[in-house]
């Protein structure tokens, strides 16, 4: 097993977060779930858009990719299928992964790429403070909506239910143990993952705290099907009481990087013909 220190940033690295913020439990979460699988820190990408979860990679001795707002999944299936073997991680906030990048959610699901999409889902804008996110419960006030959010919130796990992913989690990142073990299950699965983690803002969210989260939340039986998709969304569509756990598996169906390519050789040991590229620059002068 890798050690977990490997993955840490020097000492006098500045974190920009609050006390208490839950970005910090998921830091520590998925160092310890690459530690567990033995992936070296040369062997993952982390990519993420603008945001404070979006700064988790700059926190971790990993290779990383720190885009635009709502842009780390193109680049992660970029480097998925330049080079099959990396361990490939998406890691962004609930607005900058299902609001500035909702298109490329829904299109990165349909693709179904190997990597796994690791989501802060606070139900709040932190690094904008305050205002509702696509997430945000209806009626939640802040200083944007004083009069509260007018519009429902945005259902992650129904949408990639419906556009197909192939595996589909919540978790809370008040619970260290059960979240590790929820993201090294996706980290193994063989297609795109998805696992929205709450996490509270102890600044600007006041409504959606550890304690809320605790009390709504509860983990799926052991006996769960997994393949059960009429299930896993009769599990989606329930905002009373949160499920959390692997809410919905299937195993077998091709990854996007096998669909274009063959091998999994890097593109950067490839060899080509250099006299063939040449003709074809020269076709557009």
């Amino acid at each position: 097993m890798i050690d977990k220190k490997l993955y840490d940033m020097p000492r006098e690295t500045d974190i920009a977060w609050c006390p208490g913020c839950g970005n910090f439990p998921i830091l520590n979460i998925v160092k310890m779930a690459l530690s567990e699988l033995d992936r070296a820190p040369e062997d993952v990408v982390i990519c993420s858009g603008i945001g404070q979860a979006a700064k988790t990679p700059h926190y971790l001795r990993v290779n990383y990719f720190n885009g635009l707002h709502g842009r780390a999944l193109p680049p992660a299936i970029a480097i998925k299928v330049s080079n099959p073997k990396l361990t490939v991680i998406a890691e962004s906030g609930d607005g900058d992964t299902y609001g500035e990048g909702g298109n490329h959610f829904m299109h990165t699901i349909r693709r179904n790429p190997d990597i796994t999409n690791i989501v802060h889902d606070n139900m709040i804008y932190g690094l904008t403070k305050g205002q509702a996110s696509p997430t945000s419960e209806k009626g939640l006030k802040n200083p944007i909506q004083p009069e509260g959010v007018i519009v429902d919130q945005f259902n992650p796990l129904a949408v990639a239910l419906s556009l197909g992913a192939t595996f589909v989690a919540r978790a809370f990142s008040g619970d260290i143990l059960q979240t590790k073990e929820i993201i090294k299950e996706a980290i193994l699965h063989k297609g795109y993952a998805l696992v929205d983690v709450f996490q509270p803002c102890v600044v600007f969210n006041k409504q959606n705290t550890y304690q809320w989260f605790r009390e709504k939340g509860y983990y799926v039986d052991e006996n769960h099907n997994r393949s059960d998709k009429m299930k896993a969304f009769e599990l989606a569509f329930d905002l009373d009481r949160l499920a959390l756990g692997v809410i919905y598996q299937r195993e077998g169906k091709p990854t996007y990087e096998t669909s274009v390519r063959e091998g999994d050789e890097p593109l950067y040991k490839k060899t080509f013909d250099k006299a063939a590229l040449k003709n074809l620059i020269n076709t557009y002068r």
